[in-house]
């Protein structure tokens, strides 16, 4: 029997109706998989390819062959917009059916949940929010909600790979699984998955299954790709024509005289057309938003420009997303990450991003948003940079966002790398989000019961239970947590404070926006401050944070000169040190691919020349002049603030270091007293002595990043910054690299 006839004949019916000639590739895999194995699945291809259905189509036939007795699957999404949108797709698929499709958030109305709880079936679309607020307010009926839950579909999974987020989501599957007594099989879908097998085995942590990957040969794509550099402030004109295969996007429009060229570019080029434009912030997707309305303003236009981030309100965003499914509307959206995962927004034409995404997995998203419904994958890079000075020192003349850029592309066209998982991480924040819902959704626990509820959860596998012992003292200590007369654990009054928050359901930070001031003036605000120590750029100039008032919401700094550096934590700022390494092989390379627009080429050609009269690709430290140096590790962002830690704590003495000015994660300019050798041999002789992660801590810093940490006993904040995020593994490789190539009298560095 073929997959097409064994699946339930409304399945068969929405395929002939839909005028499929075939099934795809994927979906006889994963049917297979369904219908013959008890195994986990991960389906990984390309937007648009149909995973959905792939999934669903095994799984509603056996639910109209076997109607479960309660929930019988849970999809699980990270946005509620895709929710909501994948709603409507299974909800006209099931109707005939009469399978029932609910939807659980924030916005859902009150009375469609109270209709789920009094009759669970189906299928339950969700958060992790919502369901970490069910899990914890509706505790007591999670086992009738779930007691026949068979499968568990989580989109977008590769979202959820990089952060507490998704070991919340693992936390969840596998409370439910306890409170409700089942095993649910799981299925993860994504387009932009790094490492297939690591994914895999993330995917079934704790659910006694293997996971099942089909290898499936996707035909080739063919891009319609341009990236072009644009000077900012610069009066450059944009030339017309591209060197690539695919014709340049004919210009619908003209930007007012004297406009900035990349954005005016972005005008010019959207006219008459469903348009994305994808920034990598919040604050350049307002500042794009407003010049692209300005330009309209003064050409007397109306405006065609709309805006969707994660801060505005879901009017808003749902405004949005309503023009742009709307195939009538040709307006243009301007957002951030918000649109990067697969909600359907119609027929959209093409997508610009603005300078270089951070990761090829962000890349591959943004571009998947366009090329549906026959139309080709269509992006176009808007590289702004300024003018280096004319007597700019040498990092200053590298184009470092069009190295970016075009490294992610030739790292996925050439090689299809993706970044893989991270699984190294010591996540105390989400331990004490865990533990304390744990304790608020099961009442009284001995600190034995409690520590063998939550250590068990898979993200907590690096965890020791020395380690849980310190945090529980703290949070009695704190009042987070209350002991008992009997010995028992319940939530404290502080505790309560934070669990009653609707806010304690998500592990994400909210972008609270913190007040920045020097001495008695008020510079702005910032979210997400960067620790004390670090800088920042606020008013047209950069600051150095010396001191943070989290409860007040207050920064005090100090004006130094200088650029700031890429930031760190958990953010998209993560940048792998194989996207470092492909930016330096650029430079070396002498090939130019067909997508630089000349612009770009000729820029990519300026930079190869001055790479190799320096020497910059060949050797990691370049002399400025005089006592001034300048370190290229190419180093991903975490390895690379693991170096420069190490040289500030353990080497800067025996260097004679000083007015050290990162511009992390691509070069660290300083001054020192000794030779390129002595450099070379202090850092080889640091590097074979015992390193202890806790000693690349500042005196006093508590690095806070995560949501939960200001509730955390300060040693375990320190821990988590020095062994999950610190990549000490990656510097010590470096130094032992460029050890290797001096002793080898070459004084050149080889490719890791």
């Amino acid at each position: 029997m073929s997959i097409f006839q064994r699946y339930a004949p409304f399945i068969q019916d929405f395929i002939y109706q839909n005028d499929w000639e075939s099934l795809r590739a994927i979906q006889v895999a994963a049917a297979d998989a369904v219908f013959h194995t008890e195994e986990n699945l991960l389906l990984t291809s390309s937007t648009a390819s149909g995973k959905t259905e792939a999934a669903f189509f095994p799984i509603l036939t056996l639910f109209s062959e076997d109607p479960p007795k309660s929930v019988g699957a849970l999809y699980i999404a990270p946005l509620k917009a895709l929710i909501n949108d994948q709603f409507a797709r299974l909800n006209d698929l099931c109707r005939e059916a009469e399978i029932p499709v609910w939807h659980w958030h924030g916005d859902v109305a009150r009375s469609r949940k109270e209709r789920l709880l009094k009759e669970p079936s189906g299928i339950l679309q969700i958060t992790p929010e919502s369901l970490e607020a069910l899990l914890l307010r509706r505790h007591g009926i999670v086992a009738r909600l779930f007691c026949d839950l068979r499968f568990i579909v989580i989109d977008e999974v590769h979202s959820l790979l990089r952060g507490d987020r998704g070991g919340q989501t693992l936390c969840l599957i596998e409370r439910l699984s306890t409170l409700a007594g089942v095993q649910p099989r799981r299925i993860g879908l994504s387009a932009t998955i790094g490492d297939p097998a690591l994914t895999g085995e993330i995917l079934s942590a704790g659910s006694g299954r293997k996971t099942l990957i089909p290898q499936i040969r996707e035909s080739g794509i063919r891009w319609r790709l341009s990236m072009d550099r644009f000077p900012i402030g610069g009066t450059a004109k944009v030339e017309e024509g591209s060197r690539s295969a695919d014709p340049d996007p004919e210009k619908t429009d003209t930007a007012p005289e004297h406009a900035d060229p990349g954005i005016g570019f972005i005008f010019e080029h959207t006219r008459g057309k469903k348009c994305l434009v994808f920034t990598n912030s919040r604050e350049e997707c307002e500042a794009v938003t407003t010049t692209l309305r300005q330009y309209c303003e003064a050409r007397n236009e109306p405006d065609r420009f709309l805006i969707h981030h994660g801060n505005l309100s879901v009017s808003f965003r749902e405004s949005a997303e309503s023009a742009m499914k709307d195939d009538e509307q040709e307006q243009t959206t301007v957002t951030t990450a918000t649109l990067e995962l697969g909600i359907d927004i119609g027929k959209l034409e093409r997508a610009f991003q603005i300078d270089a995404p951070f990761t090829v997995s962000s890349f591959l998203q943004r571009m998947g948003r366009t090329g549906r419904r026959g139309l080709p994958p269509e992006m176009h890079f808007i590289i702004r940079e300024e003018i280096p000075e004319a007597r700019a020192m040498l990092p200053a003349t590298v184009p470092w966002k069009l190295l970016q850029a075009a490294s992610l592309v030739e790292l996925y066209r050439k090689e299809r790398w993706v970044e893989p998982p991270k699984t190294d991480r010591l996540p105390f924040s989400l331990l004490y989000h865990q533990t304390m819902s744990i304790l608020a959704s099961c009442g009284e626990m001995t600190p034995a019961e409690l520590a063998a509820r939550a250590l068990r959860l898979p993200p907590f596998h690096r965890i020791s239970r020395e380690d849980y012992r310190t945090l529980l003292r703290h949070l009695i200590a704190t009042g987070q947590i209350q002991k008992t007369e009997e010995g028992g654990l319940i939530v404290g009054l502080a505790g309560e404070r934070q669990i009653n928050s609707f806010k304690f359901y998500a592990v994400f930070k909210e972008n609270e926006e913190f007040t920045v001031r020097s001495h008695a003036q008020e510079l702005g605000t910032i979210v997400r401050p960067p620790p004390v120590g670090e800088k920042i750029a606020l008013a047209g100039h950069v600051w150095i944070v010396e001191e943070i008032d989290y409860k007040r919401r207050l920064i005090q700094c100090e004006e130094v000169p200088g650029k700031v550096p890429a930031y760190f934590g958990e953010c998209p700022g993560d940048i792998h040190t194989r996207i470092l390494e492909r930016m330096r092989e650029l430079l070396r390379e002498s090939d130019v691919p067909a997508y630089l627009k000349p612009h770009a080429a000729a820029r990519l050609a300026e930079a190869r020349v001055s790479a190799h009269h320096s020497g910059m690709t060949r050797d990691a430290l370049i002399s400025l002049g005089g006592e001034m140096w300048c370190l290229f590790p190419w180093l991903g962002t975490y390895a690379f603030l693991a170096l420069e830690r190490f040289l500030k704590i353990k080497c800067a003495k025996s260097l004679g270091l000083s007015a050290a000015d990162s511009s992390r994660p691509y070069f660290l300019q300083f001054k020192m007293k000794v030779s390129r050798q002595d450099f070379f041999r202090v850092l080889a002789e640091q590097e074979q002595l015992p390193l202890d992660p806790m000693e690349l801590l500042y005196p006093g810093e508590i690095p806070l990043f995560e949501k939960y940490d200001e509730f955390l006993p300060p040693e375990l904040v320190r821990k988590g910054f020095a062994f999950g995020i610190l990549d000490i593994n990656g510097m010590k490789a470096r130094i032992r690299e460029w050890a290797a190539a001096e002793n080898g009298g070459s004084g050149n560095t080889h490719d890791a």
